[in-house]
């Protein structure tokens, strides 16, 4: 293959697994402030098909597209004024979010400042596995919900792809965590940091449940009126995040009659974040779970298994050795 080309995931329309294939794309070149990086693995989150179908962030993107957020790689080559990364160097990021960063695919560019130092310690599957889950719970814990100290944490959906990781830094910023999932994982949840685990097949979190300062929503109300359910065991005051789906104009009204807060949110790319995860990574306070990992040409599949919504923490497509 010529060094001008690559292999990539491409779709030319929106629509179901099928539009999904590999094709040879030619190979970005950086700019200046920016790298080129050889992607080793690719993570795959929630935002990804629902991308692929039309939705999600879809109306940011133009056909063809190559999906894909996740990037674990070395750096391959630096654009004119790059001084904090060169050649050789591990590194993993979440590029360009919410417009296409091309994850799926052999070699992706962005900004120098969007990508850290890989953790030492994780391989590149595992390292891809981090980026847009854990920048998600770790954005939303430490700047939007600023938890503190002795606060109580409900977290559901806890040990998929973005929960696993809320549960951890809530255990890290010392709070009390209720995590809700299958009760087959409740003994998983709590080797992260749970003190509580709810079984949502069985139990009412709202009747479990009380007193929370933090309700971080990774379902949402199209799933059982989860967001708005989550504001009955808030304290006068409390903070819901709603991420998938966001605050509409009815669960905000409902939190205002409550006297509790409600917000939306949406991760955005952040090196210095990343290489602060990184360290609590490497020093083992936090721990990344792979699911499976699959070949570029299997990425369908990989969707397939991400939208049955039962992943305990991530997948990941392999792309370099």
């Amino acid at each position: 293959m010529s060094e001008h080309v690559m292999r990539a995931v491409t779709q030319k329309e929106f629509g179901g697994r099928e539009v999904l294939s590999v094709e040879e794309v030619a190979r970005p070149e950086p700019l200046p402030t920016e790298v080129l990086v050889r992607v080793h693995a690719a993570g795959v989150n929630p935002v990804d098909w629902k991308t692929r179908e039309g939705q999600g962030m879809a109306g940011l993107q133009s056909l063809p597209l190559t999906l894909g957020w996740d990037v674990s790689g070395v750096v391959e080559e630096v654009g004119f004024g790059v001084t904090t990364l060169a050649p050789g160097d591990e590194v993993y990021g979440m590029p360009w979010f919410p417009r296409a960063a091309g994850g799926y695919a052999e070699y992706v560019t962005a900004p120098a400042r969007q990508w850290a130092r890989k953790p030492a310690s994780l391989d590149h599957v595992h390292a891809a596995a981090v980026p847009l889950a854990a920048l998600t719970a770790w954005q939303i814990l430490t700047d939007t919900a600023r938890v503190r100290a002795g606060q109580r944490v409900l977290i559901t959906a806890a040990a998929g792809g973005v929960g696993h990781f809320a549960v951890q830094f809530a255990r890290h910023l010392g709070a009390h965590v209720i995590g809700t999932a299958g009760a087959g994982r409740h003994a998983w949840l709590k080797e992260l940091g749970a003190q509580e685990a709810i079984d949502y097949t069985t139990t009412r979190f709202e009747e479990a449940a009380s007193d929370v300062d933090v309700v971080v929503d990774l379902v949402g109300d199209t799933h059982d009126d989860t967001s708005t359910r989550a504001l009955k065991v808030l304290r006068p005051d409390g903070l819901l995040v709603a991420v998938p789906g966001g605050v509409s104009p009815e669960l905000a009204a409902a939190a205002r009659a409550a006297g509790v807060r409600a917000t939306g949110y949406l991760v955005e790319p952040d090196g210095p974040a990343l290489t602060a995860i990184a360290g609590l990574i490497d020093a083992g306070e936090v721990s990344v779970e792979v699911a499976d990992t699959f070949p570029l040409e299997r990425a369908a599949e990989a969707h397939a298994q991400g939208e049955t919504g039962r992943t305990r923490g991530k997948l990941v497509l392999t792309v370099a050795g």
